[in-house]
């Protein structure tokens, strides 16, 4: 498999982009967010192209953030670095939400953090019964980003999103179509088949409509999202500069159990 950060592959008018760091349960790494808005502008480019999907290689959807990475952050007060990861996640939040054409998330196994962000951001989800998601932020001391706080409420209501952000616990394949996180969720095995194929009835659709209505959808929470997603840069840089974000990453290389002060 090729080491790009974001794979593509083309079946006439659908187009899927794999993120592609599979040893890291495709954790955002160096040049991922990039590769994924280059794809997504080429996708948004071109035509003859009605769809575009996006999965993970190996057996996880996204992990999120990458933790060696946040620790190099940390330990070497890089704030500037850590808020320009966080607006590049949004931008492509936003790209994703504007794109005139549908975003399906095919989720073929853990989603975390922002990676379940990501797979919420996109227009539908389909999910393998292997899949699993959870806002694993406060685990280390994080707020959620990616406009988590914006999109999981709509999706399952206020006490249930305040449920999974504050505990961080994961939640199967099955309990998230329950709640609302997911449009479906398929056999392992058939995954890829399910995905090509509602892929493809999508891409069945007319253009002009499917762009209007994503338009008539989400236009009047743009502003909304907008503001949701500058509170979540201020509050996750204030916890990025906590002591507790520190503890809650040694916690977490130790394999122990954090011990939050406040501070």
């Amino acid at each position: 498999m090729s080491d790009e950060p974001v794979l593509v592959n083309q079946d006439g008018a659908v187009v899927t982009l794999i993120l592609n760091r599979p040893e890291k349960l495709n954790a955002w790494g160096e040049g991922m967010r990039e590769a994924l808005t280059a794809a997504l502008t080429m996708v948004a480019r071109e035509p003859a192209l009605r769809v575009a999907v996006i999965t993970g290689a190996g057996r996880g959807f996204c992990g999120g953030g990458d933790i060696n990475l946040m620790i190099d952050l940390k330990e070497n007060h890089h704030s500037a670095t850590f808020r320009e990861y966080l607006e590049a996640g949004h931008e492509l939040v936003r790209q994703i939400r504007r794109l005139p054409k549908i975003v399906l998330a095919s989720v073929n196994g853990p989603a975390a953090g922002a990676g379940m962000n990501l797979a919420l951001a996109c227009d539908l989800r389909i999910a393998s019964d292997r899949a699993s998601f959870a806002q694993a932020f406060v685990r280390i001391g994080l707020h959620p980003d990616w406009g988590g706080t914006f999109f999981l409420p709509r999706l399952v209501g206020i006490g249930r999103a305040l449920e999974m952000f504050a505990l961080g616990d994961p939640v199967n394949a099955a309990e998230a179509h329950r709640v609302g996180v997911v449009n479906c969720v398929v056999p392992h095995d058939r995954l890829q088949e399910e995905t090509r194929n509602l892929a493809l009835r999508l891409a069945e659709a007319p253009p002009i409509p499917v762009a209007q209505l994503k338009q008539a959808l989400y236009e009047r929470l743009e502003t909304e999202l907008g503001v949701m997603m500058e509170h979540e840069v201020s509050a996750q840089m204030k916890c990025f500069d906590s002591e507790d974000f520190r503890e809650g990453l040694q916690a977490f290389r130790e394999k122990r159990k954090p011990n939050f002060k406040g501070i």
